[in-house]
């Protein structure tokens, strides 16, 4: 897709706000939003496409392989969502949907040069466990991107536990935490359950 037709299509947006007015005006007074969706920069990702959801229905923060780094790591941007969708807009959950065909998961087994990609080449090492314990698992080399994507998924989660608001919401029971893994070939969605420790897809799973 080209400038000419994202312009085409912000002007054809004007008619849909036009039509959903009333859903624009109550946007426009402030966000409620319940959930904290945390998935990849990828740009066959959209949350509210695959989730069905409207403006104001979720917040979101993006990154490659959707990362969530530790808290204390110095990179404060997702730490930054975080805290305010915690603690100001009063999220109930929080979702890491990380997906298939994962090109920061792909990145983990290639050599990133740190003169000319410092950024990404530290960026991913924030995955890099996932790989690890995949890796030990002796799976044949081209099983193993799926069990890294949902690895990967359940890192970020323990390192999203690592952020005071979150580990006491949880703790409270105000904020539950969500692992899920979207299949860009499938359109399908699998969630984790943290009591069985098994992947199934969502509308198999019981939350």
């Amino acid at each position: 897709m080209h400038i000419p037709e994202i312009l085409a299509g912000a002007t054809r947006f004007q008619a849909y706000f036009a039509e959903h007015r009333e859903l624009f005006d109550q946007l426009a007074r402030g966000q409620q939003p319940e959930v904290l969706f945390i998935t990849c920069s990828d740009s066959r990702i959209d949350p509210d496409l695959i989730t069905g959801t409207e403006p104001g229905d979720l917040f979101v923060a993006r990154t490659i392989a959707n990362v969530v780094p530790p808290f204390g790591s110095g990179a404060i941007g997702v730490g930054a969502a975080i805290e305010f969708a915690v603690l100001h807009l009063k999220v109930e959950h929080v979702v890491v949907c990380g997906h298939t065909d994962c090109g920061g998961i792909h990145a983990l087994g290639t050599h990133i040069d740190l003169s000319l990609e410092p950024h990404l080449a530290r960026w991913i090492d924030y995955a890099r466990p996932a790989k690890t314990k995949v890796d030990a698992s002796g799976l044949p080399e081209d099983a193993r991107h799926l069990p890294m994507v949902r690895e990967n998924v359940l890192l970020q989660l323990g390192n999203l536990r690592s952020y005071d608001p979150v580990r006491h919401g949880e703790r409270s029971g105000a904020l539950t935490l969500h692992g899920w893994v979207y299949y860009v070939e499938t359109g399908q969605i699998e969630g984790y359950d943290p009591a069985q420790g098994a992947w199934s897809l969502l509308s198999q799973a019981k939350d």
